[in-house]
């Protein structure tokens, strides 16, 4: 049987970008699959430091596409809020997000409990990843990234941890093998990442999100822990059926090919692009008066 890394994953798609019918699904072979269920969290067994990443959000893209946990097979789609889709604002100098955003697969924050060193609950979603130096992949992609390092965001009372990796295929991958590594070979990145998640609501008219145990970052042994962590309470999902959580893949069988048959019929696997409204591509440049953001239109920065 090969193993994931050999697997050739694919994305197919339905709906017209940046509408609520939008979908990104990802097939391996003949056959849709779950990202978040189906697609294995490590890609070999003889490299642990290395995990599957969902690619969700490409560099730079301002549309927030996230893991749908309540839909079968769960699809990546745009976030929509107070019903309407959502966009991440551009926070000067930065362009929406400025790395490659997405989740590790068969990882889940439990809400059911407080975690243990932050000492609230999980936000109910899989682990976040930030990846650093790797090509701008499509939404749905799946990377093989090298696990890194890690920190938490306090996000509306929740746990949020931010896995931080790169690319297992990019040359800078060589150097960088712990959270310290990353400051040498890229000096002032991880300052400005935590400095972005704790702003990026603010243009929204939210306040500022806290940085956990005051911007401790974790190495590489600690992310390789949390992350078998988040992988045992996954598993929970599929025992636990009754659980009080959107986890739709416990109440609906993976192995209903049929109903995933009929999906693939009306997929497609076009390259067009999640461009964002016109409204959406302007700055905001946050002054001492936060969270009062003044913007100006955009398009004017080449990035």
């Amino acid at each position: 049987m090969p193993s994931s890394s050999e697997v050739n994953y694919t994305v197919r798609k339905t709906g017209e970008p940046c509408t609520k019918d939008f979908r990104v699904y990802i097939t391996a072979g003949d056959d849709i699959v779950s990202p978040w269920h189906e697609i294995p969290l490590f890609p070999s067994e003889n490299e642990p430091q290395v995990v599957n990443m969902v690619m969700e959000i490409p560099r730079w893209s301002n549309v927030k596409m996230e893991i749908t946990k309540d839909e079968f097979l769960t699809p990546i789609r745009q976030d929509i809020h107070n019903d309407k889709l959502r966009y991440v604002p551009n926070i000067f100098p930065h362009k929406g997000y400025p790395w490659n955003y997405g989740s590790l697969p068969q990882t889940w924050e439990d809400p059911n409990i407080a975690d243990p060193h932050v000492g609230l609950r999980g936000d109910s979603d899989p682990l976040d990843v930030c990846e650093l130096a790797g090509e701008i992949g499509p939404v749905g992609a799946i990377k093989r990234v090298k696990v890194l390092g890690t920190f938490a965001v306090i996000d509306e009372g929740e746990t949020d941890w931010k896995v931080v990796a790169v690319d297992a295929t990019n040359p800078l991958a060589g150097r960088l093998n712990d959270i310290s590594d990353v400051e040498t070979h890229m000096p002032g990145y991880l300052e400005t990442m935590q400095e972005w998640f704790r702003l990026y609501k603010v243009p929204e008219g939210k306040g500022e999100n806290e940085i956990a145990m005051n911007g401790e970052l974790k190495g590489k042994d600690f992310a390789l822990s949390l992350i078998a962590r988040c992988h045992g309470s996954w598993k929970k999902i599929l025992i636990e059926p009754t659980m009080k959580t959107k986890v739709s893949m416990a109440d609906i069988g993976i192995e209903d090919k049929n109903l995933a048959k009929q999906l693939m019929e009306g997929c497609r696997s076009d390259d067009l692009q999640l461009i964002d409204p016109l409204d959406v591509e302007k700055y905001h440049f946050l002054n001492s008066d936060w969270p009062l953001a003044a913007s100006c239109p955009g398009r004017t920065i080449d990035v």
